[in-house]
């Protein structure tokens, strides 16, 4: 059982890790606190970028001997291999410390197995606290690694009778600027956001990042099946961010812009536009971990159908319009009993808006 200062060095843990979000990619978020012999807080560390130093070593370093006989709170399974960096079980041997409580654990083969080489040390290890917390804060690589795909997180906006936008085609602006400034938030955290070929005609959107310090930009994905929506000077085409046009393998992209890179990718079995799967481990191979959709109804439709959308965040504006086009197109479900069930797992305000997240409420049925 875990001490209560354990578990509040715990819940500090995953907060730092939270600091990661949107800079660690392909890695996870870690955040890592060292307690000494006497229970009291010495060190901390979060994974600050892939390639740096892990969690545990930042709080280490910051223990220095004050770490040997104490205890490491970790959010994540400490690593057992050597990448870019050593392996963090090895540091914590090597500081000296006597307990490690780690609150998940790692799902890949390459990095898992920490936790028996801490043991085999005489270290006394084992897992939680706060596991809940700590799968919450790093959903997006957890899935990732247990799927073989990216996370998707679809985000829409949408007046209170569910339209997207007016019959005449404006959407400018449903929702306030304060649920506009959470959806770069959203975009800060991900590391790509989709748009179809229906968003790329009617809003020529820019997609990257605007208004926050220190962020890396996602890379910025274009499905466009037949080529034939991206414009030359598209905004989605300037240098503010990476882009990749995703289009049909017997697409025509002679119209291009020089310089612009694409993935082609087989078309859906049935119905129109591109396998969503194959669009999906494409991205998986490019290091990218989490996705934001942010693609019209059509688009939204075809990764529901495809049973690949993990979480949904609804930004729903106090307006009504009565006609203009549903925020959700079909995606495959012609009954009652085939609708998508959500589970709620938060509601809050945004000026005068609601942000409602859910997430599916029973397991995907694509699962690996």
């Amino acid at each position: 059982m875990a001490t209560a200062a354990e578990a509040d060095a715990m819940r500090h843990a995953v907060a730092l890790a939270a600091r990661g979000l949107g800079h660690t990619s392909p890695n996870p978020v870690v955040g890592c606190v060292i307690l000494d012999a006497r229970g009291r807080t010495v060190g901390e560390g979060w994974h600050q970028r892939a390639g740096g130093p892990h969690a545990e070593v930042h709080a280490l370093r910051a223990a220095g001997e004050r770490a040997r006989g104490g205890t490491a709170l970790v959010t994540l399974e400490p690593c057992n291999h050597t990448g870019r960096t050593g392996p963090c079980a090895q540091a914590l041997i090597d500081a000296g410390v006597a307990r490690v409580r780690y609150a998940v654990a790692d799902p890949t083969a390459a990095a898992r197995g920490g936790a028996a080489t801490l043991a085999a040390a005489g270290i006394d290890v084992a897992a939680g606290p706060l596991t809940d917390e700590a799968e919450a804060v790093n959903e997006a690589w957890l899935t990732s690694m247990r799927r073989g795909r990216p996370f998707v997180l679809w985000k829409y906006a949408a007046t209170l009778d569910g339209r997207s936008a007016a019959a005449d085609g404006t959407s400018r602006w449903i929702t306030s600027a304060a649920s506009r400034a959470d959806v770069h938030r959203l975009r800060a955290e991900a590391d790509a956001v989709i748009v179809g070929s229906g968003t790329l005609r009617a809003d020529d959107p820019h997609l990257a990042v605007r208004d926050r310090d220190g962020v890396t930009q996602p890379l910025r994905v274009a499905v466009d099946t037949n080529a034939t929506a991206l414009k030359p000077d598209a905004r989605i085409l300037d240098d503010a961010a990476p882009t990749l046009v995703a289009v049909a393998e017997d697409a025509d992209t002679g119209h291009l812009p020089a310089g612009t890179e694409s993935v082609r990718l087989p078309r859906a079995a049935a119905g129109r536009g591109l396998d969503i799967a194959a669009l999906l481990t494409a991205l998986h191979h490019r290091g990218v971990r989490s996705v934001l959709l942010e693609g019209g109804p059509t688009l939204a439709g075809a990764f529901l159908a495809a049973g690949v959308v993990d979480k949904v965040v609804g930004y729903l504006a106090p307006v009504l319009l009565g006609a203009g086009p549903a925020a959700l197109a079909d995606a495959g479900i012609t009954t009652i009993a085939q609708a998508l069930r959500l589970t709620t797992a938060d509601i809050t305000r945004l000026g005068p808006d609601l942000r409602v997240t859910a997430v599916p409420a029973a397991p995907l049925a694509e699962e690996n």
